[in-house]
């Protein structure tokens, strides 16, 4: 068994391309996982980060699954190749929790590793790694009654990755809220919602008593306007310099507590220079998650303004 002095990035979902060109000096790609030996990096597009990667080698299914129960409990399998292999090893090591989780939820404490198969007698595997999913993946126990878009799940588990989220009385802006999925989401956390849109929300998401709908274009709004507020949100369509441009002048009033917002990339592309001046911002994390698509999700809270964590997502990110 041997450490490996670099990282494995195990790509977003649907977005290998867009990794690979973040890490133009890799060293090799197996399936969506690319390491890259070294110092690490801090690509966006990325659904799970191996932060100690191990070289294992073994004689049989049972080792292998021995060495990595001698390791720790939790083991997530990656299929790259010898799919077969992988399963049966997989088989031998604890049962991992797949079934969905109802929001509001604190994510697992326990460390979650993964493990990939590079022949049949050797295998990558991390015990610690940015995500406590196996392989960044989760679902949500989905209402399908209530919200009317699916998008709310973006804010729950951007809320949940946070580790915060508004409560009773506190008081949120939704911009671009229509048709009215993250307004719903608050509203159901018991925060009272300011959502601003120029298309209409849905009306029985616009007639909860905790929720006051402006029909405005949000970037027109200066902070002065609606005063100070406890979260400032958007899923607004736009190209990224103009949300970093409002987002800009709300900072600069000190007029917003937390904020949680998507840079939705245009077309194919990805704007790299906007997501870094973002992610510059102090207090800031950019990532991509789970239910994203080509989108990456902007989180800043005031508590990490006042003192930043030592990671991001979870420790050792």
């Amino acid at each position: 068994m041997r450490e490996i002095e670099g990282r494995c990035y195990h790509a977003a979902r649907g977005f290998l391309p867009h990794l690979l060109a973040e890490l133009p000096d890799r060293d090799r790609v197996d399936g969506e996982l690319v390491t890259a030996l070294g110092p690490p990096r801090r690509p966006y597009w990325t659904r799970n980060v191996w932060l100690r990667p191990l070289l294992v080698e073994f004689s049989s299914v049972g080792e292998a699954a021995k060495l990595l129960r001698g390791i720790q409990r939790n083991w997530a399998p990656l299929p790259t190749r010898l799919h077969r292999r992988t399963a049966l090893i997989a088989e031998k090591l604890p049962p991992l929790p797949r079934r969905p989780k109802a929001f509001p939820f604190d994510p697992p404490g326990a460390p979650m590793g993964a493990f990939t198969l590079l022949d049949e007698h050797s295998l990558l595997a991390s015990p610690d790694c940015s995500s406590p999913f196996p392989n960044g993946e989760f679902e949500f126990m989905e209402d399908r009654e209530g919200p009317p878009s699916r998008a709310y799940r973006k804010l729950w588990e951007a809320l949940v990755l946070a580790g915060a989220r508004p409560g009773p009385g506190e008081r949120c802006v939704d911009a671009g809220a229509s048709p009215g999925g993250w307004t719903w989401a608050l509203a159901g956390l018991g925060a009272e919602v300011i959502a601003i849109d120029r298309a209409d929300l849905e009306p029985r998401i616009a007639s909860l008593p905790s929720v006051r709908v402006m029909r405005h274009d949000a970037f027109t709004l200066k902070p002065e306007e609606l005063g100070q507020v406890d979260w400032l949100l958007s899923d607004v369509i736009c190209y990224p310099p103009a949300l970093l441009a409002w987002i800009s002048k709300w900072l600069e009033s000190g007029l917003a507590r937390n904020f949680v917002c998507t840079i939705k990339m245009q077309g194919e592309a990805f704007d790299k220079a906007t997501t870094d001046r973002f992610a510059a911002l102090p207090g800031s994390r950019v990532l991509h998650l789970w239910h994203n698509r080509h989108e990456l999700t902007w989180i800043n809270l005031e508590r990490d303004r006042l003192s930043p964590p030592l990671a991001w997502p979870f420790p050792g990110a």
